[in-house]
């Protein structure tokens, strides 16, 4: 799973990694996004090729009668992803990647769980693959995203059993394009364990209110 990570990148950093012409007003750099946040998705935009927006971590299907259901809505499994009613028809329409500096995950210890951190190896930036919607709800339409996640590659298998599926440069425009239909499923694979590095961390971070620098820092030794 994935429930929390970092966006602290400069905007300029972000909108060269992603082709953006131009950013939403993002929010101060954060160091521990949890769920419910507004988040930065990448998407196929009307106007230009691709677009940034700030949506709501929890995805709320385009039939659900309460957007609190996006609560337990963080992520989307690859394996059923295609198939689930509560993702099937994002996953074929409304694909997004979300944009990451890092996530954590927690490894489970002697009864204690013990965070790390994960960031990219070759890459300014993580690309999670997503999924987005737009809920029609009393106070006006609410766009949700939700990420994808897949079985751990070797580098994350002794901390946590899944992980976010990573899209790269190379295949961003596969990802965005729902127009042809074509099949991406290939893209739901655990990325190689070489694309990643990890490091623990304080356990600082297990509090969602902490939002500092300081929650990223290698735990000394």
């Amino acid at each position: 799973m994935c429930g929390r990570f970092a966006l602290h990148s400069d905007p300029r950093v972000i909108a060269l990694q992603f082709a953006l012409e131009r950013l939403p007003a993002l929010p101060p750099a954060r160091y521990n996004i949890a769920p419910t946040a507004s988040v930065l998705v990448v998407r196929a935009g009307a106007a230009t090729p691709r677009e940034g927006a700030l949506v709501r971590w929890g995805l709320v299907p385009r039939w659900a009668k309460d957007a609190k259901m996006g609560a337990r809505m963080n992520n989307a499994r690859a394996e059923t992803v295609a198939e689930k009613p509560s993702f099937r028809e994002a996953y074929r329409r409304r694909r997004c990647l979300v944009a990451a500096d890092g996530f954590y995950e927690w490894q489970p210890v002697d009864g204690r769980k013990l965070p790390w951190y994960v960031t990219p190896a070759n890459e300014p930036l993580f690309a999670f693959a997503g999924l987005w919607e737009s809920w029609n709800g009393p106070d006006g339409p609410l766009e949700t995203c939700c990420i994808v996640t897949t079985e751990a590659n070797a580098a994350m298998a002794p901390i946590h059993e899944r992980m976010p599926v990573m899209v790269f440069p190379q295949d961003y425009a596969r990802w965005l394009d729902c127009a042809g239909g074509q099949d991406v499923s290939d893209l739901l694979a655990p990325c190689a364990p070489q694309a990643i590095r990890t490091r623990r961390v304080s356990t600082a971070v297990n509090r969602a209110a902490n939002d500092v620098p300081e929650l990223i820092e290698p735990l000394a030794d």
